[in-house]
């Protein structure tokens, strides 16, 4: 046998620090003899910095008895000039008293000293017993280093009744928000392992999570939801996580949290989504990512009712208003000031967005209807000329098609920049629709302003191969005096029935205006709802 008490923690005295207090720490002396009671002294080697309470007495076979150890903080000190570990320690003194009653109890000054000392009884002495200094400022100063070993230690070895783990510093930030602030996830991952309060605020009111979103740390996001940290903000925390990674463009964290599935459309305390902070801070990809995830682009906030469309657009931001646009956002919702999106682009003067947020729709169903004096207006009025629907039709494809040629002189005159040969979706021009449709005045007009005659379709069919197929004598003559191929005529009056097959239309014969009973079928999918009170969306 080489010792008669065995130590908890082993061979190590913990002592709590705490700024204010008292230090103290606690260790257990178990009695390992099954029959004999056992006397002990504890002995510190620096008796003017320790004091031990009690510092001897006797154990009953195989009981324990918890010692106190009192430790004299220097003064103005914060810390131990060595910590955790320091070179003090303590010496044990053990020895088996058999004539001693086991109802016996000794205290420190009736035990008597020579027991200790005696050559005739076998003395056991432990110096192995070493001091370790923990508590809050200890932690604290842990982590601030990164002494990931010292720390893993430390916390092993502090009394269960403290949970060291929870530690705060003298500034209210705990462990977790220390190795956060650090970005030092293997720091974080350590403190995990000892279950730690993820929820606990800091000075500031942030969570740990809320902490880790903010500064973009998404591997310890990662390590905080696999650790049940609440994704979804808590009271009373203004902001939620996803508002912090949203706001501050963190992608890779934002996606963390809606896999994890957070509340997409969750309010911030003063009542804004996540989407309101992307598109206020101009973070488009996290607006993107939003969107794609099932966020609703018509939210309103609480303090101006305005949907995200609302704060773009006052921003002057032309691709997030496209983004929310395409994105199913409503232009027509008003505000709390009753404001649509188009009124806020006017108090702004952002004249870019007109046309994508009101006056394009307007030009192209004046187009559609023939009203000169209402496009005049919006053109007077600075609109896109050249915008297109979600086919790609601009207001030029419309009036031509429709056969309105004061109305196409007019957007040739007013219209400096007008893109005469613009393709929709399918390839066709303004002279296509123009042939198409059968309207010669339209065609001699665009002829005459230098349309492209030989453009041809995404199938490849010319404005001459329309014509032909279309028996469209007059126009074939306007195309061929415009310059169009002749040698194509003979061609084409061999191949007719084979084009129209390739093409996959249906012509009818030449006429002032074409039903819509005689439309081509590529004609009649794409300007079907031309005529229906809804406009289609103008896309810049």
């Amino acid at each position: 046998m080489d010792q008669l008490i065995s130590l908890e923690p082993l061979n190590v005295v913990a002592i709590r620090v705490e700024q204010g207090q008292k230090c103290y720490g606690k260790i257990t002396l178990k009695n390992v003899m099954y029959t004999m009671p056992v006397a002990f002294r504890l002995q510190p080697m620096n008796k003017f910095r320790y004091s031990v309470r009690p510092q001897s007495g006797i154990i009953s076979p195989l009981t324990t008895l918890t010692v106190e150890i009192m430790y004299d903080l220097p003064p103005n000190s914060s810390l131990p000039e060595s910590y955790p570990y320091c070179d003090d320690s303590f010496l044990l003194h053990s020895v088996v008293v058999p004539g001693v009653a086991v109802k016996n109890t000794y205290t420190n000054d009736s035990v008597p000293s020579d027991w200790f000392t005696t050559r005739k009884k076998q003395v056991f002495v432990d110096s192995g017993i070493k001091v370790m200094f923990v508590g809050s400022m200890v932690m604290a100063k842990l982590v601030a280093n990164g002494s990931m070993d010292e720390i893993r230690d430390v916390l092993e070895k502090s009394e269960p009744s403290w949970k060291a783990v929870d530690s705060v510093d003298s500034e209210g930030q705990t462990l977790l928000h220390l190795a956060i602030g650090q970005g030092r996830a293997d720091l974080v991952q350590v403190l995990l392992e000892f279950k730690p309060d993820v929820e606990a605020r800091n000075r500031v009111g942030l969570t740990p999570l809320e902490a880790a979103a903010a500064s973009g740390e998404s591997l310890i996001v990662e390590l905080l939801l696999a650790h049940q940290a609440s994704a979804q903000r808590l009271e009373p925390s203004a902001w939620g996580p996803i508002h912090l990674a949203a706001g501050a463009g963190h992608i890779d964290v934002l996606r963390l949290l809606l896999l994890k599935g957070v509340n997409v459309d969750a309010l911030t305390k003063d009542g804004n989504s996540a989407l309101h902070l992307a598109v206020e801070e101009r973070r488009r990809h996290c607006a993107r990512l939003l969107l794609t995830s099932g966020a609703n682009p018509n939210i309103r906030n609480s303090s101006r009712d305005e949907t995200p469309l609302h704060i773009a657009v006052a921003l002057g931001d032309d691709k997030m208003v496209n983004l929310l646009l395409q994105k199913g956002a409503n232009k027509n919702i008003r505000n709390q000031s009753r404001q649509t999106a188009y009124d806020v682009a006017t108090e702004h003067g952002h004249t870019r967005l007109f046309d994508a947020l009101r006056l394009g729709d307007s030009l192209c169903v004046a187009a559609r209807k023939g009203e000169i004096r209402t496009i005049n207006r919006l053109l007077d009025g600075g609109v896109a000329i050249n915008g297109q629907d979600q086919h790609g039709w601009t207001v030029l494809h419309r009036a031509s098609f429709k056969g309105h040629t004061n109305v196409v002189q007019i957007l040739m005159e007013k219209g400096v920049d007008i893109d005469i040969d613009a393709r929709d979706e399918d390839g066709y021009t303004a002279l296509h629709c123009a042939v198409e449709s059968g309207h010669v005045d339209v065609l001699e007009l665009l002829v005459k302003r230098g349309a492209d005659i030989e453009a041809r379709t995404n199938k490849g069919a010319t404005a001459m191969q329309i014509a032909e197929s279309l028996n469209y004598t007059g126009i074939t003559r306007v195309l061929v005096h415009g310059g169009a191929e002749k040698d194509e005529l003979a061609l084409l009056s061999k191949t007719a029935p084979e084009f129209a097959s390739k093409t996959g239309t249906r012509y009818g014969n030449e006429m002032g205006s074409m039903s819509m009973k005689k439309m081509t079928t590529r004609t009649r999918a794409v300007c079907g709802s031309f005529d229906q009170s809804s406009t289609p969306l103008i896309m810049i």
